[in-house]
């Protein structure tokens, strides 16, 4: 009897151990976790040595399926054998990065700028840059952005392996015969905006036509994903933007000297860039706090989505400076941008032992050679310089924990006159 009471207390004491035993394995092992995949992500990224963001096979190939609408197959890379315009028919290429309106966080995708901006729409033929197929077609047919004048714009994704898409936007009209295909879905989908397709297309085919606007143009990797945007899942409204790449990684040689021709910036990060996060600094993009990502109130509001919005990061002409981008900026809502004058302190050196920020904001133009950029011809080697005359106001920044930020825009102040957080002062994450 006193064997077995002895032996009966001995499991009261051991199953508690166990417990806590486990609890102490499992807690540490979800510190690991979210140490390596990021706070609240899902996405299944591992990060090599030297940091760059990796994806495994199935992973990549279940991305493109998602982006292809399940219409693509193989998998890696192709060389883009032909341009999208022919080289009379563009002046120049903006690289990704630009934040100009309702694009708050760096843009990701390029500008084929047409010869003649003021052309009339279907002035210049568009073609497929790849073999492959066109996997989706969508059709607006509202104004667009602040041009403010009727559009009839067709935004294509193609396929050209599991791995590896293309995409173009603001194409004003399309090919009769893929014009044909689409008009055939469209109708047995019940709605002309957009519709899922399969068409096989040659390099330097004929896909449709552009006049009087750029021609955006992206590149998606689905094997690289981006390593700057701390977490992924924040861009599941947009799921592309995180596999964009580089262009000139895919050119085929004599493709890529006529397109390098054609670019604006010379050094090292020629095509632009659009993930500036740091974790656990001021530069990059943010989130209102609980605004569901870069998705918004998209589909629930009034279409501003991107008033949530919030960046700070280098001008994608002339990275020397930083530009502060608002998706709201003033009680209209619209989203602003603006030259920070002195970034001092450094945004990417800005954390949580920093305290508050103050950035005077001004307007900004481009030179060259000294000269003011007309904005619409081809040069290289731009420089900011300073629009003083038309000061904008005085930002504030605050990092509170290292995903988590205090904003707040002051229109038409000085730094000078701003002493600190109002009321109407935001919170953002990433």
């Amino acid at each position: 009897m006193r064997h077995g009471r002895d032996q009966y207390g001995f499991h009261h004491i051991l199953i508690p151990l166990v417990i806590i035993v486990i609890a102490i394995v499992g807690l540490a092992g979800w510190r690991v976790f979210k140490s390596r995949s990021g706070s609240g992500s899902n996405t299944r990224f591992t990060t090599s040595e030297n940091g760059e963001r990796q994806i495994g096979e199935t992973e990549a190939i279940k991305a493109g399926k998602d982006l292809s609408g399940g219409k693509c197959e193989g998998k890696g890379s192709t060389k883009l054998t032909a341009l999208p315009m022919k080289p009379t028919d563009f002046a120049m290429i903006l690289p990704y990065g630009l934040m100009v309106d309702g694009h708050v966080t760096p843009i990701d995708h390029q500008y084929f700028s047409p010869t003649d901006f003021e052309s009339a729409p279907d002035t210049y033929e568009v073609y497929a840059l790849a073999d492959g197929r066109i996997t989706e077609i969508s059709h607006r047919g509202e104004s667009v952005g602040s041009r403010g004048k009727p559009s009839n714009d067709y935004r294509f994704v193609f396929s050209h392996t599991c791995t590896f898409l293309t995409y173009f936007d603001l194409v004003t009209s399309l090919a009769p015969n893929i014009k044909a295909e689409f008009d055939k879905s469209a109708r047995s989908s019940g709605s002309m905006s957009s519709a899922s397709l399969d068409i096989p297309v040659k390099a330097g085919q004929l896909v449709g036509y552009i006049g009087g606007q750029t021609l955006d143009f992206a590149v998606w990797d689905t094997t690289k994903p981006l390593s700057g945007f701390i977490n992924p899942d924040s861009y599941k409204g947009e799921r592309w933007k995180i596999y964009t790449a580089d262009p000139l990684d895919y050119y085929a040689e004599g493709v890529k000297q006529q397109i390098l021709s054609k670019y604006m910036r010379t050094d090292a990060s020629k095509s632009g860039k659009i993930d500036w996060d740091v974790d656990g600094r001021l530069i990059g993009n943010w989130f209102v706090e609980n605004s569901n990502g870069y998705e918004g109130d998209r589909g629930q509001g009034d279409g501003r989505y991107w008033r949530t919005h919030l960046a700070v990061a280098p001008d994608y002409l002339d990275p020397s400076y930083y530009i502060a981008s608002f998706g709201s900026f003033k009680t209209s809502g619209d989203g602003e941008q603006f030259l920070i004058e002195s970034a001092s302190p450094d945004p990417k050196n800005v954390d949580t032992t920093t305290g508050l920020v103050k950035y005077q904001l001004s307007g900004w133009n481009y030179l060259v050679n000294g000269d003011f950029w007309d904005r619409r011809s081809h040069a290289q080697d731009l420089k900011i310089t300073l629009k003083n005359s038309s000061r904008a106001g005085c930002a504030l920044y605050q990092l509170l924990e290292n995903r988590m930020l205090r904003a707040e825009p002051f229109p038409g102040k000085a730094c000078t006159e701003v002493t600190g957080f109002t009321p109407a002062a935001k919170t953002y994450t990433r």
